[in-house]
């Protein structure tokens, strides 16, 4: 398990540079691995920091396909891609790393009837991206042709914080996570507008 200060979402890559030994560990035993496909989960850090442990750990997460690494000169950059939610049944023992039962959340499901919902969904985050005034490199990112892929694509891109992220990670359907795009996106534009 990799606690992490943001969110993971499904369909979506993430970096990482490793560099403390629990975690060094923890990739080396993956590609270590016979088989392809190695996962690690992916957890937000709600209280504490990424280092050094003792820190606070949200319910839900992500696992993470690690698709590449390359060794540093005391580190290691690896590139997972998000997978599969779940939830944390409970925290183990964390010799050598972070570890946890885990119990898997069923995959969100598309239906044709939300496509006007999802083109919504992209008009309003592309909008708030471009009002932002630091330029993105996410902002012209192509989304997959997979409809449930695109939308957490979407609340990946959305100009939004950790916790809303999170709040968006425990979406429990493709039309409630688009919807909630929208509104925090929304929320969001009205907060930078007052500031």
């Amino acid at each position: 398990m990799f606690p992490l200060g943001s969110v993971l979402f499904p369909s979506v890559p993430i970096p990482l540079r490793v560099f403390e030994p629990r975690y060094l560990t923890l990739v080396g035993r993956l590609l270590d691995e016979v088989e392809p496909g190695f996962e690690f989960g992916v957890v937000l850090i709600e209280r504490g920091s990424e280092a050094g442990g003792g820190d606070q750990r949200a319910a839900v997460g992500t696992m993470a396909r690690l698709v590449s690494a390359a060794a540093g000169a005391d580190d290691l950059l690896i590139v997972g891609v998000g997978t599969r939610r779940f939830t944390v049944e409970r925290w183990v023992d964390e010799d050598p790393y972070p570890r946890a039962e885990l119990a898997m959340l069923p995959d969100l499901e598309w239906s044709d009837a939300l496509a006007p919902l999802r083109a919504e969904a992209e008009a309003v985050v592309r909008r708030s991206i471009a009002r932002v005034a630091e330029p993105r490199a996410d902002a012209d990112v192509e989304l997959s042709d997979d409809p449930v892929a695109a939308a957490w694509q979407l609340a990946a891109i959305a100009p939004l914080g950790e916790y809303d992220r999170y709040t968006l990670l425990k979406s429990t359907s493709v039309g409630g996570l688009l919807r909630q795009v929208i509104d925090l996106t929304l929320e969001a534009e009205e907060l930078w507008s007052a500031g």
